[in-house]
Order: structure tokens, then C-alpha cells, then sequence
């Protein structure tokens, strides 16, 4: 059974920084593609961050709405993605999920955690 549990969400201010963590298991997290995923008060679904699966340099991809602020990455040791946030903005308040995601673009997603809560204040 695949599980996904995320971590590392609170309140921050604007301009602040945090950084997320999602331990996985069930599967084979290495040959995994991951992404995180995003979800806004009142708002649908929103990819944010891709990292390509293997054991060597990981291509990375990110949303519009995050690049330059954001960074994805990954320990195939450890089971464990990340997502960096940095410059966070009032806009940015969500739940975020981890998803494994064969596409690393949001398109494939197959399973997601159960979340953990972003809270950005001006």
C-alpha cells in the first residue's frame, strides 16, 4: 500500500521560510517520479513542483507560480522529498501533498498524502 506522509507545515510571515518533508513507502520510491501538490482555501488542486525518478542528477520542474522561490528535491536513502519555500507570499497559504507522479508534471498523480497545512500572514 502506497503512503505518503507529509510534514513541516505551520504559520509563517510573509518573507519567511519552511521546509517540507513527505516519507514514503509501499513502493519503489526510487524509480518514482514525485511531485508536490497544492491546495488553497476554496481552490482546486494545484501542481506546483516535479522531481524526476533514477539514482543520478534529478531534473526538476517547477510551476510558474513558485520558480525561483521554491525548491524540490529528494533522498532515495531515506525515502524522503522535500520542498524548500522561500519568500513565502499571503498567496501561497495552503495544504501541500506530496504525490507520486510517474509524469512529475501534476499529470499522472496516483496517490497523495494526507497533507500538511502552509499559513502565510502579512
Amino acid at each position: 500500500e502506497v503512503q505518503l506522509v507529509e510534514s513541516g507545515g505551520g504559520l509563517v510571515q510573509s518573507g519567511g521560510s519552511l521546509r517540507l518533508s513527505c516519507v514514503a513507502s509501499g513502493f519503489d520510491f526510487t524509480i518514482s517520479s514525485m511531485s508536490w501538490v497544492r491546495q488553497a482555501p476554496g481552490k482546486g488542486l494545484e501542481w506546483i513542483s516535479g522531481i524526476s525518478s533514477g539514482y543520478g542528477a534529478f531534473y526538476e520542474y517547477y510551476a510558474d507560480s513558485v520558480k525561483g522561490r521554491f525548491t524540490i528535491s529528494r533522498d532515495n536513502a531515506k525515502n524522503t522529498l522535500y520542498l524548500q519555500l522561500n519568500s513565502l507570499k499571503t498567496e501561497d497559504t495552503a495544504m501541500y501533498y506530496c504525490a507520486k507522479d510517474p509524469s512529475g508534471r501534476g499529470t499522472r498523480i496516483q496517490a497523495k498524502g494526507q497533507g500538511t497545512p502552509v499559513t502565510v500572514s502579512s
